[in-house]
């Protein structure tokens, strides 16, 4: 099964790319594109949610982890359930065994509709607090060892910084102590300025995780300042990285050079320069190391030293050049 939290609005019995009410969906492993007769009530989905990422000893309180992708703009569910998909059985191979589930915010499948996506993802990171953040943070005790992580692939990342940003002005998830393990951002369609150590609109994103970790690629044209489609903004975290003057805990992994030696193995993806991550395994070996959260960031097997304090993405064992 697959476990979606999604905000679409529902006509004729489909979603929509509108903002709409909340369904939590569970998606059987045969079935490509979600509905909304898939809804179940939200404590049983939280239930099973818990309950498939356990993994490990539980003899002193439950323990796990509980991976959450948010996706970026232009995704239609079945895209995004797709990725999904593909991010799970990445991880797998490399001795995951938690969940993986969605946020799913009403993307549409259009290019040229990005300034309204924009809009709706911002209006819809307000529900990921309401739901999804408030509802894990309620749940955080000390006995509570279920890891939460967010992998968040383009506009997903501005969701996130939103999320967090409105959920440190909402009392009733400000009361509680809460915080995330690893933010792991993939093609990141944010401001690399706004990620700077001391900014105000990253600093609750920050704050509440324990690393967050920025996978870039310079070759990625989805986010260069020359697509018409984007309407020309300043310079994107997926495609020139965290700034210099980034957080101890913000680590940069530089994939240009990785993507550009094995660029052919992408042919048949879309936008691969953007999206070709969901479908690399040294990338899924990278991250699935960065959520066991047991080997020191500089020590990870799938990371060479960059230069500007930047790490570098590269399998193990393969030289460079």
């Amino acid at each position: 099964m697959d476990y979606i939290y999604c905000v679409r609005s529902v006509r004729d019995g489909a979603f929509t790319a509108e903002p709409g009410a909340n369904y939590f969906l569970k998606i059987p492993s045969n079935v490509k594109h979600p509905k909304p007769t898939h809804q179940i009530n939200k404590d049983t989905w939280i239930k099973a949610v818990m309950a498939e990422a356990r993994h490990g000893p539980q003899d002193d309180a439950p323990v796990g982890d509980i991976v959450v992708y948010v996706h970026g703009f232009n995704t239609p569910m079945d895209v995004m359930l797709e990725r999904q998909r593909l991010l799970r059985a990445g991880l797998e191979r490399h001795g995951f065994e938690g969940s993986v589930i969605s946020f799913d915010w009403p993307s549409d499948d259009r290019a040229l509709n990005y300034l309204e996506d924009r809009t709706d993802a911002k209006m819809t990171a307000l529900r990921l607090v309401d739901e999804g953040i408030a509802s894990f943070a309620a749940m955080q005790t000390p006995e509570c060892r279920i890891n939460l992580h967010l992998a968040a692939h383009s506009m997903g990342s501005y969701v996130l910084r939103e999320a967090f940003d409105d959920a440190d002005d909402r009392p009733q998830v400000a009361a509680h102590s809460w915080s995330v393990s690893q933010v792991m951002l993939l093609s990141g369609d944010v401001s690399a300025s706004s990620m700077a150590a001391g900014s105000s609109k990253s600093s609750s994103l920050y704050r509440h995780c324990v690393r967050l970790t920025n996978y870039f690629n310079p070759f990625d044209d989805v986010l260069s300042l020359s697509n018409v489609k984007r309407v020309g903004v300043s310079p994107r975290l997926g495609r020139v990285g965290l700034p210099e003057d980034r957080p101890g805990k913000a680590v940069n992994i530089n994939c240009g050079n990785y993507f550009k030696a094995n660029r052919g193995d992408f042919a048949g993806v879309a936008n691969a320069p953007h999206t070709w991550y969901f479908y690399d395994d040294v990338v899924m070996e990278d991250m699935a190391h960065t959520i066991r959260g047991d080997t020191d960031r500089h020590e990870i097997p799938t990371r060479l030293q960059g230069s500007a304090g930047n790490l570098v993405l590269w399998p193990a064992g393969v030289p460079v050049g």
